[in-house]
């Protein structure tokens, strides 16, 4: 019989299946649920991927933890993972869920009689909540220029400003820009239906990491991400003192700061867009940032900044169309 390590000895590691719902065929639809338990009582945090199909970087994220959690001897507490959230989305490379067309980051905290969208977050909420998590991270990925940052959901109020404050402190142990959504209230409505913003309204702190391209796998962004994650890790003393330096160089002025996100102003006419900016690229107020020409090359339309920010990335698609956001800007 081949012998356990001791760090094997010092940890369990469980992969097994949610079942979601049942098929028209009556094929039974499954969420991949991976865990890692230390002898060792601990915090207890979740990681969560591709909640939107396309971004699949999130996946890779989470594997690689895994595989680093394997090794470590000394893990505190528990490690869970729903590395694919939406595997309807992931097999038709979709945002949303299939010919629903739902988008399941605005179906929490779910419903078991619901849409298929709030039946697959009412089992993934579920599930999370009953493990009574002191940290929820939720992996996204952006557009293809973009730089990686934190979300946090908007304050909810006196009654959850605790768990708040949490994920603010969260947030900055990452290394990555923090953003602070700041919303009109119809906006702020929907955004409490995201997993991070339910959560937050449940009591557990959860923060959303935005890490790069979505749609293919970019190594350079998956080494921050699971750099960011084990110094997270670290700070809860689940795992030894750790300072992993990141590819991305956050700059010094954005430290300790909770910037406000905004995709404004958008394009207002139509044509070709060329962009003047890089992502992460520090611009102050009145800055062009792109300009946008019609067939012949003659300049429409010139885009500026609207106060002093950091660039957060670009627009994928250099075709302007009136109302599109063309840069994303984190605003001092």
């Amino acid at each position: 019989m081949e012998k356990k390590t001791k760090s094997e000895r010092a940890q369990s590691r469980r992969y097994s299946f949610l079942k979601i719902l049942t098929g028209s065929d009556l094929s039974r639809r499954r969420l991949a649920l991976m865990e890692s338990k230390s002898a060792n009582p601990g915090p207890v945090v979740w990681l969560t991927g591709c909640v939107h199909g396309d971004e699949v970087g999130g996946i890779v994220v989470i594997q690689e933890i895994f595989r680093r959690l394997k090794k470590e001897p000394l893990l505190r507490g528990r490690v869970y993972a729903f590395p694919l959230m939406n595997p309807i989305g992931f097999e038709t490379v979709s945002r949303h869920i299939g010919l629903s067309k739902e988008d399941l980051n605005r179906s929490f905290p779910g419903n078991p009689n619901g849409s298929v969208a709030e039946r697959i977050a009412e089992r993934i909420f579920t599930a999370i909540l009953q493990t009574q998590p002191t940290l929820v991270l939720d992996l996204h990925n952006d557009w293809i220029k973009s730089i990686p940052y934190v979300l946090i959901d908007p304050d909810p109020g006196l009654t959850r400003r605790e768990v708040y404050r949490k994920a603010r402190e969260f947030s900055g142990q990452t290394g990555f820009v923090v953003i602070g959504e700041h919303r009109a209230e119809a906006d702020r409505e929907e955004l409490k239906r995201t997993l991070s913003g339910s959560l937050i309204a449940y009591g557990i702190p959860a923060i959303s990491l935005e890490l790069g391209e979505a749609y293919v796998v970019n190594e350079r962004n998956v080494e921050d991400g699971v750099r960011s994650i084990w110094n997270v890790l670290a700070g809860l003393e689940m795992t030894p003192p750790a300072e992993l330096k990141l590819n991305y160089k956050m700059p010094e002025v954005l430290s300790g700061r909770i910037l406000s996100y905004s995709h404004q102003p958008p394009a207002s006419t139509s044509g070709i867009i060329r962009f003047l900016i890089k992502p992460g690229e520090i611009v102050r107020e009145g800055q062009r940032v792109a300009k946008i020409y019609n067939v012949f090359g003659k300049l429409q339309e010139t885009i500026c900044a609207k106060g002093d920010a950091v660039v957060l990335g670009h627009s994928d698609s250099s075709v302007a169309l009136p109302g599109v956001p063309v840069v994303a800007f984190g605003m001092f």
